[in-house]
């Protein structure tokens, strides 16, 4: 690899350059993106892009693929790039690591590019996590939640969920059970911790016939418990019939739950 203190600055044609190959960003913030060209109008670059020669034409970006489209966006012809010889797998890595020390990447960009890495170079979990600076179990468990069903990572992306509920809700077998879960960790704010004792059975106001706690049975119970002001229990069988129990302690409170539930 050439040395850093080698390396020069160059002048390239945005024509000759490509974006990276295996950049882990998939969004770009457009309005972030429009501030930047205006900066860099008024101000100039003060940060040249990194590149490496193709091996079919031109260059391919390493870092400062949004400083690249800013350029692109004002029109202009060159920008100023250090170019460095990179092995793929290198390219990859040091992809990964600009954007995680910029904050730039989201949960999911973050999880394929680690799922990516392991893919294409065949590095386990700890390789990556060693070159990243990270633990071996994040990587695994970030890797692991691209196995949740698509809605579940839609709910991360527009965040109505975090990854911290996300990689409670893996220990869950059942794809419906994981939805209907997260679906009510959104709208009740369900916080991480109380999700993991909501999965890990700390939590026992209802079983079902088999002896098993439903995890879904009991955020049930508490969602109506808080609408109500009173206390819901719910029983359901196997085949998914069962009753609902609404507990009242007077006359003057069963009228309320009559004007509640009727209104």
């Amino acid at each position: 690899m050439m040395k850093k203190e080698d390396e020069q600055i160059k002048n390239i044609k945005l024509s000759e350059i490509s974006p990276n190959p295996y950049q882990p960003r998939i969004h770009f913030d457009l309005d972030k993106l429009d501030e930047l060209a205006q900066s860099i109008k008024e101000n100039g670059l003060l940060q040249p892009i990194i590149v490496r020669k193709s091996n079919i034409f031109g260059y391919q970006i390493l870092a400062g693929e949004r400083r690249f489209r800013a350029f692109e966006t004002l029109g202009l012809d060159t920008i100023p790039a250090v170019i460095r010889e990179l092995e793929d797998q290198e390219m990859m890595i040091l992809s990964i690591l600009e954007n995680l020390q910029r904050d730039d990447m989201t949960a999911l960009e973050e999880a394929r590019s680690y799922k990516n890495l392991s893919d294409r170079t065949n590095m386990t979990h700890q390789e990556i996590a060693s070159k990243l600076g990270k633990s071996r179990p994040y990587v695994s468990n970030m890797i692991r939640i691209l196995q949740l069903p698509e809605k579940i990572l839609e709910m991360i992306e527009d965040k109505s969920i975090s990854p911290g509920h996300a990689r409670v809700l893996l220990a869950l077998d059942n794809q419906t059970e994981q939805e209907k879960i997260a679906d009510l960790v959104a709208k009740n704010k369900i916080s991480v911790r109380e999700l993991e004792k909501l999965v890990s059975g700390e939590k026992t106001t209802s079983k079902n016939k088999e002896g098993q706690k439903n995890i879904f049975v009991n955020q049930v119970e508490t969602s109506l418990s808080r609408k109500l002001g009173c206390k819901v229990s719910v029983k359901t069988s196997k085949h998914n019939k069962g009753e609902i129990k609404i507990s009242f302690n007077n006359l003057e409170e069963l009228n309320r739950l009559i004007d509640d539930l009727l209104n």
